[in-house]
């Protein structure tokens, strides 16, 4: 696993991810343990620790993604809105040190803990089928 990066790893192919959304620089794919039904993750493919370590260039072409993702999330689910969640470092909650955001879709005005949730392995892959984008 290069840089003993998982996110690293997902985005090389050498651990399977549920993919919404691939091009050349950013993976999009839904988060294992969701805060919410369709929660995806949205990195960079390059290796960059957090947000102030990631140049300008990467940072503007991962956001545009975010945006992407995210209008299409809101359609495909449908979902009600969303949060876009980003942390940096561990006393922000950050667990994995590759740059990343999340999209947390919202339904309705439910309470949201932001607490992982064991996701469903068949419904996640059924999920991003249902959703996944092309380029």
């Amino acid at each position: 696993m290069k840089n003993n990066c998982v996110f690293c790893a997902i985005a090389e192919g050498e651990i399977p991810s549920f993919k919404v959304y691939e091009d050349e620089l950013v993976l999009a794919y839904l988060d294992i343990n969701p805060f919410t039904k369709g929660h995806t993750l949205v990195i960079p493919k390059v290796h960059t620790a957090g947000l102030v370590d990631t140049p300008d260039e990467t940072l503007a072409a991962v956001i545009a993604r975010v945006k992407k993702v995210a209008t299409h999330l809101k359609d495909a689910l449908p979902c009600d809105g969303f949060n876009i969640l980003q942390n940096n470092g561990e006393a922000a909650g950050q667990t994995v040190m590759h740059v990343h955001f999340h999209i947390v879709p919202r339904y309705g005005m439910e309470e949201l803990a932001f607490a992982n949730h064991k996701g469903d392995m068949a419904e996640l892959k059924a999920l991003a089928e249902r959703i996944r984008m092309n380029g």
